[in-house]
């Protein structure tokens, strides 16, 4: 099994960019993860950066009983993650007492053929099969607990005056709500994962994803119309936004591409 690999990450209009992300890959194994700071000041950006070096960490070093990586070890990792971010708000500056993150966690073991994810907050995976969306996450939000109880058309969703509410998100003491797939999720040859932050879902919608990565001859190109959709519908002051996409194959001639990241978060 082959995989195919671009990302990007854009500051937008905002001061500083408090989205992180970050893979790792053996000869078996690949691992991406996607995170959304908050917190303002350096807190949102030192929250999410916790958080892909602690489930990269984490999930390094599974033992051969651990694999293929199931939902609920990738739920673990986060939690995992959350413990941390929480352990730096107790010792850290004023700045980081209230940070917080979103993330996206996806792993894929090559030999089994198999993916897995777990996601908290509005950090998005969808995962697209012949062209459809056949796994989207849903939103740890209040417009998508709204969307659940028909009182809100989900097309409305990206743009209500309450859509940045979260009911869940990393850097929590409480009871935390952590999402994942159950066990593994069986791969085919050309399916084609995206994983994103609210800053590039919002004003990139399914339709458009979907016609995106139809025209796209790599993962990269895909990556690049959706930023160019975002950069040509936000306002000035648009949110940071970053996204990975992994594309399988069964092609054992196919040309694997890893494609450089983008720039570092500011």
């Amino acid at each position: 099994m082959q995989l195919a690999t671009a990302s990007l990450t854009d500051q937008g209009g905002r001061p500083r960019n408090e989205d992180s992300f970050g893979d790792w890959s053996s000869e078996r194994l690949y691992y991406c993860v996607v995170a959304d700071g908050a917190g303002g000041h350096g807190g949102g950006d030192t929250a999410s950066r916790i958080v892909v070096d602690s489930v990269l960490a984490d999930l390094r070093y599974l033992t051969v009983a651990e694999l293929p990586p199931t939902g609920e070890r990738l739920v673990s990792a986060l939690a995992h993650a959350n413990e941390n971010i929480v352990e730096e708000q107790l010792r850290g500056d004023d700045n980081e007492k209230d940070m917080r993150s979103t993330a996206v966690l996806l792993a894929i073991d090559r030999e089994c053929g198999t993916a897995a994810w777990a996601h908290c907050g509005d950090t998005r995976l969808y995962c697209f099969r012949h062209g459809e969306i056949s796994v989207r996450t849903r939103d740890h939000s209040m417009v998508q607990e709204m969307v659940d109880a028909q009182l809100l058309a989900a097309e409305e969703m990206r743009h209500h005056p309450r859509r940045n509410v979260l009911y869940a998100a990393l850097g929590t003491q409480d009871q935390l709500d952590i999402a994942g797939v159950d066990g593994t999720f069986a791969l085919r040859d050309g399916d084609a994962f995206l994983i994103c932050t609210d800053g590039l879902w919002e004003y990139a919608d399914d339709a458009c994803m979907g016609e995106a990565l139809a025209e796209a001859a790599t993962p990269g190109a895909w990556l690049d119309a959706l930023a160019v959709k975002v950069r040509a519908s936000a306002s000035a002051n648009h949110d940071n936004f970053t996204a990975l996409a992994v594309w399988v194959s069964e092609d054992p001639e196919a040309t694997v591409l890893q494609l450089a990241p983008g720039p570092a978060p500011v």
